[in-house]
């Protein structure tokens, strides 16, 4: 029986933040990210767990970061439990396959996307403008359709609600047009890589968001990459544009909220246990289509 983890007090260090799924824990130069089991939907964390959420999405990020250093750096420096730090070895059993140490990285104020299929807020901006963050895109296009290049599409990091679509211009003015045009480019080059390892495992990867910082002025990814929390991937061989597609995430929770009727704000509803299995079921076949490994 896999241990659910929510609550991560056993570890004496100080809290460095805490988010919606994640833990992180302050080492001076260097970060210790938990990933919890917990879930959250329309910004709201449920009172139930996801039995192996945490290690799937923890060990998604770790064959992505590797998969893609030739591309970018990253804050990756282990992911062995053995070579923690501060006498965290101690807590195997609880971290290992959920955690990793890295790298303090100065974070830069933008939400990196990349869309290669028209859905979710891009699709509401195109059916508004025609556009999507100030790029235009052909008339016609269907929701789900394939973009003819993938484009860039950054939003603003928000503290609190959502985040908001922004124009590259935008983004360039904030933080200066050279490393604007760096975070495009190393965007775009990272979903080309994953597109195609991802399609030679039956998958589409339709959008997918990035964090990117500095390391001693040199451009790292951070965070974590192409997750099911951060990515869609819909599957090949059930893929019909002008419709809503079948996705490996959050969707069949999604779905059951919104056939309750649930008014999207705190509290949320308990989760019945069917839901639970199959949003679990659904993120273990993620990581285990991408990685091409069973869930040990």
């Amino acid at each position: 029986m896999t241990k659910l983890i929510n609550d991560t007090s056993f570890i004496k260090l100080p809290l460095f933040i805490k988010g919606k799924v994640r833990n992180v824990y302050d080492l001076g130069d260097k970060l210790l990210i938990v990933v919890t089991d917990r879930i959250s939907a329309f910004d709201v964390v449920f009172p139930n767990l996801i039995p192996n959420k945490g290690r799937v999405l923890n060990s998604i990020s770790e064959f992505w970061f590797d998969y893609t250093k030739d591309i970018v750096a990253n804050h990756v420096v282990t992911t062995d439990v053995s070579q923690y730090p501060e006498g965290l070895s101690e807590f195997t059993e609880e971290l290992q396959g959920r955690s990793m140490l890295v790298k303090k990285v100065k974070m830069i104020e933008a939400e990196c996307i990349v869309r290669g299929y028209l859905e979710g807020s891009g699709l509401k901006d195109y059916q508004k403008t025609g556009s999507i963050c100030g790029i235009k895109l052909p008339e016609g296009l269907r929701q789900c359709d394939k973009l003819p290049e993938p484009i860039f599409t950054p939003s603003t990091k928000a503290t609190e609600g959502h985040d908001e679509n922004v124009s590259f211009e935008a983004v360039a003015d904030r933080i200066g047009l050279d490393l604007a045009n760096k975070l495009r480019d190393t965007s775009i080059a990272l979903y080309k890589k994953a597109s195609k390892h991802a399609e030679s495992r039956g998958l589409i990867l339709a959008d997918t968001k990035f964090e990117f910082g500095l390391i001693d002025g040199e451009l790292v990814v951070a965070d974590e990459m192409f997750t099911p929390d951060s990515s869609r991937f819909w599957a090949m061989d059930e893929y019909e544009p002008g419709r809503p597609q079948k996705s490996f995430d959050k969707q069949y929770l999604r779905e059951y909220l919104e056939s309750i009727k649930w008014d999207k704000q705190p509290p949320a509803p308990e989760l019945p246990e069917e839901v639970i299995r199959k949003t679990e079921a659904k993120y273990i076949e993620a990581y285990e289509r991408i990685t091409g490994k069973k869930l040990v």
